[in-house]
C-alpha cells in the first residue's frame, strides 16, 4: 500500500526513477481498487448510458490516469529507456507484450541520465 501511496504523492512527477516493486505494486493496487469501485457501481447501481461504466469507477480512473502514466514512464526510465517509450502500448497485442517486458526488467545498474538507482539509494 506504500508504495501505492507513494504513486498519488509523486501525482505527476514523470523525471527519476521507479523501482519494479513500486510500479507493480501500484498496478495490483489499482487493480483492486477497481474491482472495489466497479462493485460498488453494481450495488448501487449507477450506470453512465450503454457502456455500463459506473460514476465511481469512472471518477477513479480519471483521478489515477496521470499518476498511472507518471509511475510508467519513471519505470521506463529505471531501465534506460524514454518516457515516449509508453507510446508503444498504442501498438495492438505486440505493444502491450513489449510493455509488459519492459517492465518487468531489472534496473539499469548504476546512475543513468534520469538519476541514480532508486534499489542503491534504498539500499
Amino acid at each position: 500500500m506504500k508504495w501505492f501511496v507513494k504513486c498519488m504523492k509523486q501525482y505527476a512527477d514523470f523525471g527519476g526513477r521507479a523501482r519494479r516493486t513500486e510500479f507493480w505494486m501500484f498496478v495490483l493496487f489499482n487493480i483492486i481498487f477497481s474491482v472495489v469501485a466497479s462493485l460498488i457501481d453494481r450495488a448501487i447501481g449507477f450506470k453512465i448510458g450503454a457502456i455500463q461504466l459506473g460514476i465511481i469507477g469512472l471518477i477513479y480512473s480519471l483521478a489515477v490516469l496521470i499518476p498511472a502514466l507518471a509511475v510508467s514512464v519513471r519505470r521506463l526510465h529505471d531501465i534506460g529507456k524514454s518516457g515516449w517509450m509508453i507510446l508503444i502500448n498504442l501498438i495492438p497485442f505486440i505493444g502491450w507484450i513489449w510493455f509488459i517486458v519492459l517492465m518487468v526488467k531489472d534496473s539499469q545498474p548504476g546512475e543513468n541520465q534520469y538519476g541514480p538507482n532508486p534499489k542503491e539509494v534504498t539500499a
